[in-house]
């Protein structure tokens, strides 16, 4: 699987530069200050539309014609896998499947991602990964923290959704704030992201007795952690009985 890191990366530019190379990473339309370094040092990135950092942060919705512009502005670099099309956190399926219909009649030269949140019916779950390459999952409403009793029980039903009788996913399935090894390592994803790297190298008592001197080795001590881990090679329904 691909593992994403979210950006902006801590620290200076330079030292966010030294972490790059050989990294696949996510830019967010809310922060795009990386981008160019992104574009020019990492193995692959993907875009993200901002939803979940406008929500929290409590500054409306995405603009949609600006992040469409956004992202085409890089169609056609080898480097970039996909995109996500923008999307409402704690919006209605209606809501979402009309963004992702406008998304398709403005059109896109770039692979595009909806987003499904877990909380929507799992029929329209259905639609998109029959319908769609690339489908990404995202954690929300009663669901919206990862790794909890109720999230598994969901993604179990999500699993079986999205995957077919031996486990296999019908399309490519990208975990949003899922690059945690006890998430991924169960599920059949093809890829994941979260901030985890950016955001805690900062947090120097978490590194032990051994502490790396400069905040691009802290951050690529995280993702290295991160990085050794796969995720499954299909679903296998009896997993999340084991994890409580």
């Amino acid at each position: 699987m691909i593992h994403y890191h979210g950006t902006p990366i801590g620290g200076s530019l330079d030292e966010a530069q030294r972490f790059m190379p050989g990294r696949h990473c996510l830019v967010s339309y809310h922060h795009p200050h990386q981008l160019d370094s992104v574009v020019e040092l990492c193995q692959s990135f993907c875009l993200d539309n901002g939803a979940f950092s406008f929500w929290r942060s409590g500054k409306g919705e995405v603009d949609f014609h600006g992040y469409h512009e956004w992202v085409h502005k890089l169609a056609g670099h080898p480097c970039l896998d996909f995109c996500l099309i923008p999307d409402k956190i704690d919006g209605t399926v209606d809501q979402n499947d009309e963004l992702v219909s406008k998304w398709l009649r403005v059109g896109s030269e770039v692979e595009s991602a909806p987003v499904y949140h877990l909380h929507e019916p799992l029929d329209y779950l259905e639609y998109l990964v029959e319908n769609f390459r690339t489908v990404a999952l995202g954690s929300s409403g009663q669901y919206s923290q990862p790794n909890t009793k109720d999230w598994w029980i969901r993604m179990a039903q999500v699993m079986e959704t999205a995957c077919d009788k031996i486990g296999r996913p019908k399309a490519r399935l990208h975990g949003l704030r899922m690059l945690d090894p006890q998430v991924f390592s169960r599920l059949p994803l093809s890829s994941a992201d979260s901030t985890n790297a950016a955001v805690n190298s900062g947090a120097i008592s978490s590194y032990g007795s051994y502490v790396p001197p400069s905040r691009h080795m802290r951050t690529a001590v995280i993702a290295d952690r991160v990085e050794q881990f796969n995720s499954s090679s299909k679903w296998q329904s009896f997993q999340q009985e084991q994890l409580f």
